[in-house]
């Protein structure tokens, strides 16, 4: 599975993650090309590529400069840029859906609706270019998934149209606290993690260091000189699954678990989530009840999925849930081998998953929902019929004893005593 790693021990910025991806190959006409669909006036931006020496570190440093007299935009207008150029519809969704991450973080920093934010910085065409551009590489350099460390973030002060403000940049954190990010301690002081870097990363990446068979790295130089490299680096390679290993308990296997704390949302709209969840893949969904800052109830919605569903079942869940950001996390699970039976019972036939070890049954469990229908159909009590399904699948266990134990308290009564 084709996916690439981006390294930042030195910070992320959009000219950044571009050198990374030019000096991975992705031709820098290709950038030029990208730049060109964007429709910017004729002579009024310059593309270009350059190698320097960061450290005694060889990267390639990019520059893109963009003469406008405007550099102030709504969310509408940076999007109606992006849908009217000639590109791959997958990028004009990418870059779009960064687009309004910041939007969203923009508005909470300033008290507004991501409508009526005023895109300062981030919206010059400079930003633009960097935004798309990322897009685009990942695109044409097919870069199925794409993983992240974390991000260090140093200390300071920085100008902006509203002034001199603290760093990190409020964007940038709110960005990060949007996704749950992992942050680290800074080399030094100044702003290592932009904005525009920050929203393409909440947006695009995973933040997990992947098990990876390497085929290049491609090493980005930021414009500013510090006391270190100031560099990032993009492992790409293929994603490497650890083969299934046999143990006394099962097979195991590697999944990963999506998650996303939820605090605004309509109760009843879970059961639908749940539902398409599981008809895009999802092994398990499950809900938990948490507290939440300014002590507001909240749910913790998690999802178990095999690693080649992570974006599908990731994307459903900003799509149909109030969630800004979800988590992601491998896991292994150890699995006992399963089949199903079909026994006949006095009141019809039952479906039975039978569970094995070693090839031994060691327990099974009738289908709730076969039960249900024969009780509805005949009109007996449905404990009745669940116990007659139990007591079929009885002979089928070679370790009965735990099996035993649910037969026998289907008989019984609800204090324990004979149902009789």
């Amino acid at each position: 599975m084709p996916l690439a790693y981006l390294d930042t021990p030195s910070g992320i910025s959009g000219d950044i993650f571009l050198g990374c991806l030019v000096d991975a190959g992705w031709p820098l006409a290709s950038l030029q090309d990208t730049a060109a669909s964007l429709n910017l006036p004729d002579g009024s931006w310059r593309i270009a590529a350059e190698p320097v020496m960061q450290g005694g570190l060889r990267a390639t440093r990019l520059d893109v400069e963009v003469r406008e007299d405007r550099t102030e935009r709504h969310l509408a207008d940076v999007q109606e840029i992006i849908e009217a150029a000639n590109l791959a519809a997958e990028v004009k969704r990418r870059a779009c859906a960064v687009f309004v991450r910041l939007a969203e973080a923009e508005a909470r920093i300033h008290g507004t609706t991501p409508e009526a934010v005023h895109f300062h910085e981030v919206g010059a065409l400079d930003a633009i270019v960097d935004i798309v551009g990322v897009c685009a590489g990942l695109h044409e350099l097919a870069i199925d998934t794409l993983c992240a460390s974390a991000l260090p973030l140093g200390p300071g002060w920085s100008s902006s149209m509203h002034g001199r403000i603290p760093l990190p940049a409020p964007a940038t954190l709110e960005l990060l606290a949007g996704v749950g990010a992992p942050t680290a301690a800074a080399p030094g002081p100044g702003e290592l993690v932009t904005p525009t870097g920050a929203a393409l990363l909440a947006e695009l990446a995973q933040f997990r260091q992947p098990s990876m068979r390497l085929h290049r790295i491609g090493y980005g130089a930021g414009q500013k000189v510090f006391d270190w490299p100031n560099v990032a680096r993009l492992w790409l390679g293929d994603e490497v699954v650890e083969a299934p290993s046999e143990t006394a308990s099962g097979p195991s296997e590697s999944l990963v678990v999506i998650e996303t704390n939820i605090d605004d949302m309509n109760p009843e709209l879970y059961e639908p989530v749940q539902s398409h969840l599981f008809e895009a893949g999802a092994l398990d969904v499950w809900t938990t009840a948490i507290g939440m800052k300014k002590a507001r109830p909240g749910t913790l919605l998690r999802v178990l999925a095999t690693a080649a569903d992570e974006s599908k079942l990731a994307a459903l869940l900003l799509r149909e849930t109030t969630t800004l950001g979800v988590r992601v996390n491998a896991v292994r699970r150890h699995v006992a081998e399963r089949n199903v039976e079909t026994l006949e019972t006095s009141y019809g036939p039952v479906r039975v998953k039978v569970k094995r070890l070693d090839g031994q049954a060691v327990g099974a469990k009738p289908e709730f929902e076969d039960c249900q229908a024969l009780a509805e159909a005949t009109g007996s009590p449905l404990p009745a019929v669940y116990a007659a399904a139990l007591a079929a699948a009885a002979p089928l266990v070679s370790t009965p004893s735990q099996f035993q134990m649910q037969v026998e308290e289907s008989e019984e009564g609800p204090d324990g005593e004979d149902g009789a």
